[in-house]
């Protein structure tokens, strides 16, 4: 990843609003936070212009918020990000950017959801609502929504990296959730919306409960377990059972354990990316470790097997 040759800036910001949506250049500009692809800044109260500033391929990921994402975000219960304008590569910014509304709340990564009944049935009717199938010509995912098999050896590299480091103390029974997951059966379903990067940094808490999703730069068609894997991330301990009670169509037992494969990788990075000190990436927080800790003690506990993380 690299960052973007040119600093982004309040001034910046106005300037392109300026040249290219001057109805919003007198509005109030101030950062609103740094993900890995995208700098997000406020433009008064309302609304957010996301510029892309460390991977190329955010370009396309911005274009494609802006072509499915207002479609989708009416019949969805909580509130995302609804891209309004994209703006078009200048001079002074070579990227195209786009205008979207602004969501309020906490990242759950820095403030996790405590109301264990009402955040499992916020997620559950988010993700009954977006997983919807999808229509022709939906994105596929750049690495979402596949098989498992397609990241073996991320696993293996993953989990032997926080091993050595000495993040992870069993091994062996994470890698047992991981195994069980590849060999359950392939979805046979049809491709279904999916938001692909439901981590706890891109889901919002207000109130110990859910209050918004944002970042759907992997928007994408595919095997709805992906997006199932957030159960484990997101909800307090014990939450997961009703929010797979309040998940439809309910999940069978195949999916679920797809889901808990796709869980483990997505803690495995949240480990990576907080207690390794993987910061080379620049989105990577400290406050990214405690939930994979969390999700890899649930998920082997799940199976049986005692927990294996610090």
């Amino acid at each position: 990843m690299t960052h973007t040759e040119i600093e982004i800036t309040a001034e910046l910001v106005r300037d392109l609003l300026r040249d290219q949506h001057p109805d919003l250049a007198d509005h109030p500009v101030r950062l609103g936070a740094r993900g890995w692809d995208n700098q997000l800044w406020r433009v008064g109260e309302d609304l957010a212009v996301r510029l892309p500033w460390a991977t190329s391929s955010a370009d396309a990921l911005l274009r494609k918020e802006h072509n499915w994402l207002p479609a989708l975000a009416p019949g969805l219960p909580l509130p995302v990000p609804v891209p309004q304008r994209l703006g078009k590569p200048s001079e002074r910014f070579p990227r195209p950017w786009i205008v979207t509304t602004w969501v309020a709340g906490t990242p759950a990564d820095r403030a996790p959801a405590t109301r264990a009944a009402e955040a499992a049935d916020s997620l559950a009717a988010f993700l009954t609502a977006l997983h919807r199938p999808a229509p022709d010509g939906a994105p596929a995912g750049r690495d979402r929504g596949g098989p498992l098999t397609d990241h073996a050896e991320g696993f293996a590299r993953s989990l032997a990296s926080a091993t050595e480091s000495g993040l992870i103390s069993d091994p062996d029974a994470v890698r047992a959730v991981w195994e069980d997951a590849v060999a359950a059966p392939a979805w046979a379903g049809p491709a279904t919306w999916l938001h692909g990067d439901l981590h706890p940094a891109n889901v919002l808490t207000s109130d110990g409960t859910f209050c918004g999703v944002i970042d759907f730069g992997d928007l994408c068609a595919g095997d709805p377990a992906c997006d199932l894997a957030a159960a484990w991330l997101l909800l307090p301990d014990g939450a997961a059972d009703r929010f797979h009670d309040a998940y439809r169509p309910a999940p069978d037992p195949a999916t679920l354990r797809r889901a808990r494969g796709w869980a483990v990788l997505k803690a495995l990075v949240c480990i990576s990316v907080g207690d390794a000190g993987d910061h080379g990436r620049p989105g990577g927080k400290p406050t990214w470790g405690p939930p994979g800790h969390a999700s890899l003690r649930r998920l082997t506990a799940a199976l049986g097997s005692p927990a294996s993380e610090k």
